[in-house]
This record gives structure tokens, sequence and C-alpha cells, in this order.
């Protein structure tokens, strides 16, 4: 009787020849789709920051919704602020004489919103200048624009914020002056400040 002869095998193929015949991507090309997917999730999901001032969620001293953009001048000073708390009382002095300084410039003004604060203590505090105060009960639009602390003052040029001032300012420094000076001359009304 006579069988046909087994087949020889073959040799292992070598490595980089196995490797080109897996089925599928690579462990490198899984992990690269793996992290595209977890970052264009972020980009959908992250919290977005407006640039603008035109958020709803404020009041004015009678309790009414009110908004800030039709207070909004080429030039505006955005302050956020409360009786409640010290380096803000200690700051008002100085950002009133600002206010009065450039009062007969319509180009310019200063927007003042108490945060978590009680219209009695502001009337009391800013007495004929508490009429225009703002009122932002619940920090929903201080919080929109990363206001987490008091005083925080936002320098909002043609309807957008171009610089942030975190903490107690003085609004009496020559050079502070200078930079809104500039900002209202019309010379840089564009873009954020360099510093």
């Amino acid at each position: 009787m006579h069988f046909p002869a087994a087949k020889a095998a073959e040799p292992p193929s070598p490595p980089e020849a196995v490797a080109r015949r897996e089925p599928g991507l690579g462990r490198q090309a899984n992990l690269v789709v793996a992290v595209l997917a977890v970052l264009a999730l972020a980009v959908l999901f992250w919290p977005r920051r407006d640039d603008r001032f035109d958020t709803a969620g404020l009041v004015d001293a009678s309790g009414q919704a009110a908004t800030l953009e039709p207070l909004l001048t080429p030039v505006t000073l955005v302050h956020f602020w409360a009786t409640w708390c010290a380096p803000c009382m200690d700051e008002i002095p100085a950002l009133r004489r600002l206010q009065d300084d450039m009062e007969k410039n319509d180009d310019f003004r200063v927007v003042m919103i108490a945060v978590s604060d009680s219209t009695d203590k502001v009337q009391a505090f800013l007495g004929s200048g508490a009429g225009s105060v703002l009122y932002d009960p619940d920090w929903k639009v201080a919080n929109s624009y990363g206001t987490d602390k008091l005083p925080e003052t936002y320098l909002v040029v043609n309807g957008h914020v171009v610089e942030k001032f975190v903490g107690q300012t003085d609004w009496d420094a020559p050079a502070l002056r200078q930079k809104l000076a500039a900002r209202l001359s019309g010379g840089d009304r564009t873009g954020p400040t360099g510093s």
C-alpha cells in the first residue's frame, strides 16, 4: 500500500510578516483612535466661555430682569463686587473717582454688579449712585465669566472682554488710567492688552 507523501510543514513566518497579516488595526492605532474619540467628546462637552457680556440673569434694584448689553459703551468696566467683601469696599472709592473723572466721555462707563448682595446694603453704602447698580443674586453671571471671588473687573471693549482685573485694583494708578485712555482714544480698541 502506498500512501501519499506528507506535505512538509512550512517554516514559521518571520515576526514582521505575521504582524503584517494581522487583521484590523494594530494596538497603537487602536490607542490613537481612542485618544481622538476622547478629545472629540471633550470638544463637544467642554464648557465654553463666551467673551461677550450678553448673559441674562441680572436684576435691577427693583428686582426686575436686566441685561448688561444695553449698558455697554465702546469701553466699559464691568465690576463684580459686594458690600460683604472688605477689599471691594476699599476699592469702590477709587473706582468712583475714575467714574467721575471720565463722566464727560460718552464712550466710557463703569457698570457695577453687586453679587449675592441686598439692595438695602448697596443703597446704604453707595447712596444716590446705587440706582444704576445691577445685581447677580446667585453668582450666575459672575461664575459664567470665571469669577469666583470678589472684587473682579472686566474691561469690555466693543462688547468683548479684553482684560480681567482680579482682586482689588488701584483705579487711581496713572499707568492704568493711561491704558484706559488709549482704549478710549481708539488707538487700542481691539484685542486683549499685553498685561
